[in-house]
Order: structure tokens, then sequence, then C-alpha cells
């Protein structure tokens, strides 16, 4: 645990008068922060299902077309939304004992609880109609996503409040927006499980440290406990062996991916491993980015190495290298 001292270790949140009334403006300030806009960023886990599928289709550059590209984003960041706006509310109780999270909307009273769940379910509507639109299996992967985020903060099944599983079932976003950005591009066969499967463990790898990252920077097990029940089952020393586990299965399964049907890939490996690397280090800086991923951006040199890795895997993805076949061809006795 990081080292606090007794005073740092008790957490006094902000005083709202609830009491008086809030200002249209203000409350209307609120609504729209609640819907966390600036994660949009992470639509950019659809690329991958996008350039796999391109990648491994090989489609005529007449027959991509960008309209259903287009609506699926837009599609997939109000649903995701709609999910933020649900978090919210929800959180809000336990926000109020976190040293950061205590100033959001929520957390100061600043939101009409009704007419939240009114935009809630209106976001989540309007973004399965878009779905729709897409197709029917892009629809499914939308629907899922939602669900999900309903499995993840309604009780009676709230994972988000019992130990790895809130872990394990936050990351599934992570392959529904692979297949999400799949289907905007073909609804004829499904990407492979190999590479679903890596890119779950993948996810649960950044939740992994983030919660890590969280736990760490509360200070008190006290404190950690009252913002989120799952930590009372939780340790550094525990988070940080199932981030262990999470990078294993990882590379495992991408591994998988790669001798199936791309073994170009391999020569990724050492960049991936660069990436996981350096975002294990940021997890231990305080108020760490690793916290709040949509910040993620203020970090030049992880953003640089991430991008150089996108780029070598996208090339290795479309450009045959004989050579590496060769080198890893099982050899005959």
């Amino acid at each position: 645990m990081a080292n606090q001292s007794p005073e740092a270790a008790v957490f006094i949140p902000p005083h709202t008068d609830t009491s008086l009334p809030v200002p249209l403006g203000v409350r209307l300030r609120a609504h729209i922060a609640i819907m966390r806009l600036d994660h949009s960023i992470k639509n950019i886990f659809l690329l991958p299902g996008i350039v796999v599928a391109l990648s491994l289709l090989h489609p005529r550059l007449r027959d991509i077309k960008l309209l259903p590209i287009v609506v699926g984003f837009l599609s997939v960041t109000l649903i995701a939304c709609s999910n933020y706006v649900l978090n919210e509310l929800l959180d809000a109780p336990f926000d109020r004992l976190h040293p950061h999270k205590c100033r959001r909307p929520a957390a100061l009273g600043l939101v009409d609880s009704d007419a939240a769940y009114a935009q809630w379910l209106l976001m989540m509507a309007v973004g399965m109609m878009l779905a729709a639109w897409v197709g029917v299996h892009f629809a499914v992967a939308a629907a899922a996503l939602w669900v999900m985020g309903c499995i993840y903060n309604i009780r009676p099944l709230r994972t988000k409040d019992i130990a790895y599983l809130d872990v394990v079932t936050e990351s599934v976003n992570n392959p529904l927006r692979m297949l999400l950005g799949w289907y905007m591009v073909t609804q004829i066969i499904v990407p492979p499980t190999s590479m679903l499967c890596a890119y779950w463990m993948l996810g649960c790898y950044f939740m992994g440290l983030k919660r890590f990252s969280e736990f760490r920077e509360i200070g008190s097990r006290q404190g950690a406990c009252a913002y989120r029940k799952s930590f009372e089952n939780y340790s550094e020393r525990s988070l940080l062996g199932s981030v262990v586990f999470y990078a294993a299965m990882a590379m495992l399964m991408f591994g998988i991916f790669v001798v199936r049907y791309r073994i170009e890939l391999i020569l990724s490996f050492p960049f991936i491993a660069l990436l996981m690397a350096m975002y294990f280090d940021l997890s231990f800086k305080d108020n760490s980015a690793v916290q709040h991923p949509e910040k993620l951006y203020r970090e030049p040199m992880l953003m640089l190495t991430a991008g150089f890795t996108a780029v070598a895997m996208i090339v290795l993805l479309n450009v045959h290298v004989p050579m590496v076949g060769r080198i890893f061809t099982a050899s005959t006795w």
C-alpha cells in the first residue's frame, strides 16, 4: 500500500447543499458531463476489428462502405454514453468517498435522477436503432454491450462489487468492441476466437492495473473498501498477481492467432511487450492516467509506442515476409 499519513488516509468529500435549487444551466451541463463524451476515445478499440477484417478478407476497395462505419461509430458512442450515465447514477454514493471522483456531477448532487434515467434509456434506444440499420450481427453485439453495462452496475448482479469478476465482466467490452468493428465491415463471418480471447484478456490486464492503481492511491484498506466493495477481497499483491495472469493469457491467445492466421505478427511481440511494460510502470504514478484511460493521450511516450506498435501490426497483417515463415516452420526429424 502506498505510504500515507493517518490524516491522509481519511478522506472528507466536499460538501454540497442539496437543499438549494440547482440552476438550469448547471443542471444541463451536469447531464452532458455524465455522458462522458471524452471517453469516446475508447472507440479506438473498434479499429482492430475493422483492420483485422479488412486484412483477412481482402475486400475490393469499391466494396468497402464508409457509411456503415460512420453510423456504427455513432451507435457505439451512444450506447457507451448510456452505460456511463447509469454508472454515474448508481456509483454516486461511492464516488463521494473517492478523492477525485467525488467531483463528478452526480456525486455533487447536480443531476436530476429521473431525467438521467430517461437520458440513459433514450440514448440506448437511439443507439440501437442506428445499430439495427448497420446490420443484425452488429445490433446483437451492440445490445450485448449495453446489457453488460447493466450487469456490471445493477443489483442483484452488479459484478463490479465482486473481486476478479469485476475485471473480467467489464473487460468483455473489449471483444464486443472488436466484434462491432468487424461487423461494420462484414456481416458474413465471425472473427477468430483466439483474437477475441486475446483482446478480452488484454482488457483484463488494463482493468486489473486500473484497480491496482485505485487501490494503491486511496491509501487505506478501510477507505478502499468503502469506495469499492470488491476491494474487500483484493490486496496489492493479489491484484498484481492477477495482472500477470491476464498478461500471460493475452499473449497465449494472441500467439495462437499469430500461428494460425498471420505468422508475420510474431515480429510485433517485442513492441507489444514494451507497451505493456510501460503501462504497468504507469500504474504506480499518483492519480495515474491508468485510472483515467481517456487521459492517456497526456503520456506522449506511451502514445508514441502505441502508435508505432499499431502501424507495425497493420503492416505485418498485410505484408508477407517469407523468411519469418521459414524460421518458424516446424522442423522434421
